[in-house]
């Protein structure tokens, strides 16, 4: 395979369809920004999903190792797939920075990234770098087992049902936080709690579950904290399991994931582990970074900080 040579460009992947086309709208104003910085890019457009994972391989084929990611969560995911599904260079050779432009941005929240673009642009220049963990789970679609990387939170049952139905409607160009509220709450409605056995650090538990949650970090969902204690480079994914609930008391509970304080939950278990694995009498689906998957059984492992981040501030543990 032949070896190009390290480019000094940051290789930029601009999703045109995010924040309900800020992407494209305001590009012109991020690159004029990026350009007053002296920070030298070249960036590429998406068209359609999966473009930026293409995009990403390619680009480090030819040898760029600093990225920056234009759009949303979905957006950085598919670039940090990109990355680990490319045999060029070890993937800890690679740097990531994002400039927020979707409607969630809960990965950059965690790190203080600004979602005003001077902000944001700033922390690019200042490229203090952190090593970042990455989580992979392994899915299946039908009989076809497939697999996906993730840098932020993951998440199989109720999460990922709301997911699946935000991402259809982000499809034909309606996103925002309010929709994703919204269907939170319808899908209260319709919602079942389904029998999983659970395998943590080898040993099984068998219970009704609402929802199971899997993170590197601590926001998903517009601010949701679902693992509110999680840290990104300590090696460990936090687990997150709520189990059976009434719908009365899962309404009563909402507050409980937007204050941090979910874990306290008498019917909510939290872990920290190198490993999970769950399977269901009725299939759970799975969703990471806010990307709709398939479904259980399902494999969750961690690579311990397997890429290289530019942040804002640090989470002091």
């Amino acid at each position: 395979m032949a070896i190009n040579p390290v480019r000094k460009e940051w290789f930029t992947i601009v999703n045109p369809n995010a924040g309900n086309g800020k992407g494209k709208k305001d590009w012109d104003r991020i690159s004029a920004l990026l350009e007053k910085e002296n920070i030298p890019i070249i960036n590429k457009f998406t068209e359609k999903k999966g473009h930026a994972i293409e995009f990403t391989r390619e680009a480090v084929g030819a040898g760029f190792r600093k990225f920056i990611s234009v759009g949303g969560d979905g957006t950085l995911n598919e670039v940090v797939n990109g990355v680990f599904k490319q045999e060029y260079c070890p993937t800890k050779e690679v740097i990531l920075g994002m400039i927020p432009v979707g409607t969630g941005n809960d990965w950059g929240r965690m790190f203080g990234i600004p979602l005003v673009y001077e902000g944001a642009v700033q922390v690019i220049k200042e490229n203090k770098q952190m090593a970042h963990d990455i989580g992979l789970v392994t899915y299946y679609c039908g009989t076809e087992q497939e697999k996906r990387y993730f840098i932020n939170i993951a998440g199989l049952g109720f999460e990922a049902t709301v997911v699946k139905k935000t991402n259809k409607q982000k499809d034909k160009g309606r996103s925002n936080k309010a929709i994703y509220f919204y269907n939170l709450l319808t899908s209260l409605i319709t919602r079942r709690n389904i029998k999983a056995d659970i395998i943590i650090d080898g040993k099984k538990n068998t219970c009704k579950v609402f929802s199971i949650n899997i993170g590197n970090g601590r926001y998903c969902g517009g601010g949701m904290r679902q693992t509110p204690d999680a840290l990104p480079d300590d090696g460990l994914l936090d687990i997150t399991v709520i189990k059976e609930m009434g719908r009365i008391e899962i309404i009563r509970s909402l507050k409980l994931l937007y204050d941090g304080t979910i874990l306290s939950h008498p019917k909510v278990d939290g872990y920290r582990s190198t490993n999970l694995q769950v399977s269901s009498e009725s299939v759970l689906y799975a969703e990471a970074d806010g990307e709709s998957l398939g479904h259980t059984p399902a494999e969750f492992s961690i690579i311990p900080q397997g890429i290289n981040v530019v942040y804002g501030t640090k989470i002091i543990p």
